[in-house]
């Protein structure tokens, strides 16, 4: 599934399941919370906490897909074609920094 379809698919259901896209700066909150949850599985799964019996069953995939659909609900609200704004970020960024990840010592 490309991006457009996706933004489509949170559209579509919006409006058949929901009764109207919360509006932006409550999305924003969203966003923020959900981030949240995905910093905390990342933090005391991969980083140094110790992860608490209740977050091990946490499901990562689960939240960072909260986190793209909340991302969609607010292209989708702004107006924004996020495949296309995607594809010219990777473009940039391809133009950008074709060399300079490779001639980065710390990453040797």
């Amino acid at each position: 599934m490309d991006i457009k379809n996706a933004q489509q698919d949170v559209d579509n259901w919006i409006k058949n399941h929901g009764v109207r896209y919360f509006n932006e700066l409550t999305n924003m909150a969203q966003l923020t919370e959900e981030v949240g949850e995905v910093a905390r599985i990342i933090a005391r799964r991969y980083g140094e906490q110790s992860e608490k019996e209740s977050d091990k069953t946490k499901d990562l995939g689960e939240e960072l897909a909260d986190v793209m659909f909340v991302v969609l609900c607010l292209a989708n609200q702004t107006g924004i074609n996020l495949q296309e704004a995607f594809d010219k970020k990777l473009d940039l960024k391809t133009r950008r920094d074709h060399d300079r990840h490779h001639n980065n010592e710390k990453l040797k």
